[in-house]
């Protein structure tokens, strides 16, 4: 379902075909019919929306409208979504701190349009894909506070996360507050604040949908929702937790992992197993991915996911689906940590740390302490500039695990084009205002990190729905990334340890082998295995889109895929983004462009 409003109200006859006013008057409008979250005062003069998963009642919603909107609105309840209050001479919305629920804007002719949907906005203003904000997901994945507010297509704009928008309703700008500030908080202690804000998460979907499903993967993220999950459903019903796994193969770890919790929920958990083939190898037919707001963070592995939803949506007739996706985000601790321990003057704890964490990469702790002490001496903005100095050298490379933007080296299939676009996002984001100064180095770069992770992820909610299924995401949700990111430092895990905050989350409620568990399972063999049963395939793309824009040389590029597919060693990260990438233009481009209304046209300048 697809949100949508202008801030003139000259725009509401403005709408996509089969759309409607969420309610009489109402400037807000959806794709289907559905019974939106809606309160008005008496006269109408003043209207407040919920859009997307909302853990309010009506009676927190009918108590909004007395007031103005307290600043923690779009993450005071669980869930994952935004606020839209009309007024006569603006519209306000408030967006969740997450980007879980991301909203769009775009300026036109006469006044301000929005929309859950980029590429919505995109065919109403007539935008063309954006070959910068390509270029940078391609290229440096690694950095995505080189995207600043950019989306995949010219003149549509993401609005700022975590900030009270005023839509004018004429063409002047906009204006925007950040209204969530990450700062530490004191309190209860960080397990505590985790397991809270998951349960509310998990519970809320559960309330919403009590024949839903959960994955049971064997890991850590995936077992603490699946267990939640089954603790919060009414008694007497038992939840379908769902293990992925090769067909033949039933002596993995994850499997055995994932068995274990399931035995020790026997009487509120179904386990199913579900046996990947060959069919569902990755690479597999990764063009079939749908048009989306931007590529599909599962495409190369969408054979095995749409394989499992629509196994379940047949075998289960399953609506709701809980993953743990996200918990990697923002469960381990950025290098960065040990930075801000320098900065804070904990050289001791730092120097502990480092030792934990050179171990991990065969490194040495002096070297990672000198990157450290670098990182300490430059603020977001100084290290933006640092980047856009290197991000254009041919023989890049990254000076250390311990930096804030990570860099991949320039490969040889890209473009000197390429190259530039590149040159100039950093700039772009060199010169923009944080909106969000003063926070520990570490706190920021996760807030970069998740706001990339889920965002990115309403493409991959996409690609469930159609197979049918409503696919949620619990660790994204707003308020269980802030109980994370408000941590006091003397709070933090250490950059070496695997999750220390979620395994005391939930060590009550898992078999202790799983809480004990350091490892996760991998389907790297199945990974290469894809590349060369798909290589014909995947080598078609090369003279496409991204061709086509001047960003890869076709030969250099179908060249490196060879040499990965014959196990040559090479960063595969660019390469995957690049065929990420083509497979979504594809998609956008073999799509009907999304309809609108000549009224509408009318509208757009």
């Amino acid at each position: 379902m697809i949100f949508g409003g202008f801030s003139t109200p000259r725009g509401t006859g403005s709408l996509p075909p089969g759309s409607q006013p969420v309610s009489v008057g109402a400037r807000t409008w959806c794709t289907e019919d559905v019974s939106a979250r809606v309160v008005s005062s008496m006269a109408g003069r003043r209207r407040i929306i919920a859009l997307g998963t909302c853990g309010a009642s009506r009676a927190d919603l009918d108590d909004l409208l007395g007031r103005p909107l307290p600043d923690d609105v779009a993450w005071r309840w669980p869930g994952a979504y935004a606020v839209v209050e009309e007024r006569e001479d603006a519209v306000l919305i408030h967006t969740d701190p997450a980007s879980a629920y991301p909203v769009y804007g775009a300026r036109l002719r006469e006044g301000w349009a929005w929309c859950t949907s980029s590429r919505l906005l995109a065919a109403l203003q007539g935008s063309e894909v954006d070959p910068q904000r390509l270029a940078a997901s391609v290229l440096l994945p690694s950095v995505p506070a080189l995207a600043g507010h950019r989306t995949f297509f010219a003149g549509v704009k993401q609005l700022p996360p975590g900030s009270r928008i005023e839509l004018p309703a004429d063409a002047r700008p906009f204006r925007s507050t950040t209204t969530w500030h990450p700062a530490p908080v004191s309190g209860p202690s960080a397990p505590r604040r985790l397991r809270e804000a998951l349960a509310a998460a998990v519970s809320l979907r559960v309330s919403n949908d009590p024949d839903l499903s959960c994955d049971l993967s064997g890991g850590l993220d995936s077992t603490s929702i699946a267990v939640l999950a089954a603790q919060a459903l009414p008694a007497g019903k038992r939840l379908p937790a769902v293990t992925i796994h090769p067909d033949g193969d039933f002596e993995g770890a994850d499997l055995r992992y994932a068995r274990l919790t399931a035995a020790a929920n026997k009487d509120r958990m179904v386990h199913l197993l579900l046996p990947l083939g060959t069919e569902h190898l990755p690479y597999t037919a990764i063009t079939a991915v749908p048009a989306t707001d931007e590529p599909v963070p599962s495409t190369l592995t969408r054979a095995r996911l749409t394989g499992q939803m629509r196994w379940m949506r047949t075998h289960l007739g399953a609506g709701t689906h809980l993953t743990g996706d996200g918990g990697d985000s923002i469960l381990f601790q950025p290098p960065l940590h040990l930075a801000d321990l320098i900065r804070h003057r904990r050289r001791r704890q730092a120097a502990g740390e480092a030792l934990g964490w050179a171990r991990l990469r065969h490194d040495t702790p002096l070297s990672l302490l000198r990157a450290a002490h670098r990182a300490a001496r430059l603020t977001r903005n100084e290290a933006l500039q640092q980047l856009s100095r290197e991000v254009g050298s041919p023989d890049r490379h990254d000076h250390g695990h311990v930096r804030w933007f990570p860099l991949v080296p320039f490969p040889s299939w890209a473009t000197p084009t390429a190259r530039r676009l590149l040159v100039d996002a950093a700039d772009e984001a060199a010169r923009a205002k944080d909106l969000l100064p003063g926070l520990d180095s570490s706190v920021r770069a996760l807030v970069d990190e998740v706001r990339e992770i889920a965002r990115s992820a309403t493409a991959d909610v996409a690609l469930a729905a159609e197979c049918g299924i409503r696919l949620h995401n619990p660790f994204l949700d707003p308020q269980v990334v802030t109980a994370v990111l408000t941590v006091p430092l003397d709070q933090r895990p250490a950059v070496h340890s695997y999750k220390p905050v979620l395994r005391s989350a939930m060590a009550n409620l898992l078999p202790a082998e799983v809480t004990a568990r350091i490892t996760k399972g991998s389907f790297d063999a199945d990974h290469f295995t894809g590349m060369r049963a798909n290589l014909p395939d995947l080598l078609d793309l090369a003279d496409g889109h991204l061709a086509g824009l001047g960003l890869i040389d076709p030969g250099r590029f179908r060249t490196k895929l060879r040499e990965v597919a014959a196990g040559i060693p090479a960063p595969l990260a660019s390469i995957e983004q690049a065929l990420t990438a083509e497979a979504w233009l594809r998609a956008h481009h073999r799509a009907p462009h999304p309809a609108w209304n000549r009224s509408a046209e009318a509208h757009h300048g």
